[in-house]
């Protein structure tokens, strides 16, 4: 479905990719894990058409999408919850998710809302309160529940579990993989490695801008190289 392939990334003069290739199956969950600074937002923000590669292309069920605007992309069925979920905290709940629709020209807008309600009842309960003004669980949800509304192909999820109590991340993840079992495709980064891995199919270790690991999820739960990776170190030899 997704292919990155040689994506280099910069900030004005500062590298930030340097030549990433990675891969999410239709279908599929696929978890991007590694250090802070190590590249992963940036990664997620280059496929998101918020910041265009330098060199590198970006594939997208077949077609070169590499350099297309976040609206564009939008439109194809790759939706981004950011780091920060970047919710419109001076609307209110019901108006957040009827903007994540904003783009469509089909007549289930409202139903599809309704759907999305039933799966987070405590969006239905405060619809009518501003999304500012709720707890940063529930903050989470709606930005999940606003990206599902563009009815994606493929779901980006940037550290959706920052910040949360441990309950609110167990439900988190609990989304997560019913969101998978209704047929979208995830992509998602997240700083806790061992919950990613156990719902996820695939994982990739980035650091430094390289990927550095890859393999299928129940693999990288056993690899010792894992914590040292995640963490940024280098294993020594004595």
């Amino acid at each position: 479905m997704l292919k990155l392939t040689n994506i280099e990334t910069y900030y004005g003069q500062i590298q930030a990719l340097k030549g990433i290739h990675l891969e999410v199956e239709e279908g599929k969950i696929v978890t991007l894990l590694g250090a802070n600074g190590a590249g992963k937002s940036t990664t997620m923000r280059t496929i998101a058409g918020l910041i265009k590669p330098k060199r590198g292309t970006v594939e997208f069920l077949g077609q070169n999408v590499t350099g297309m605007r976040p609206h564009q992309l939008l439109r194809k069925g790759i939706s981004l919850v950011p780091e920060g979920r970047a919710i419109l905290s001076t609307m209110t709940v019901l108006e957040n998710l009827e903007m994540g629709a904003y783009h469509r020209k089909d007549h289930d807008v409202k139903k599809d809302i309704q759907n999305v309600m039933k799966r987070f009842p405590i969006l239905e309960e405060r619809q009518s309160q501003l999304a500012g003004t709720l707890s940063g669980g529930q903050q989470q949800m709606l930005a999940i529940a606003r990206a599902l509304l563009a009815k994606p192909k493929l779901l980006l999820l940037d550290e959706p579990s920052m910040g949360l109590a441990p309950l609110i991340v167990a439900e988190i993840f609990n989304i997560i993989k019913e969101i998978k079992e209704d047929g979208t495709t995830v992509l998602l980064v997240e700083q806790n490695a061992k919950q990613a891995l156990k719902i996820a199919d695939y994982g990739y270790v980035m650091e430094t801008g390289k990927i550095i690991i890859e393999g299928p999820a129940d693999d990288l739960l056993k690899d010792e190289r894992i914590v040292e990776a995640y963490l940024g170190k280098k294993k020594t030899t004595v």
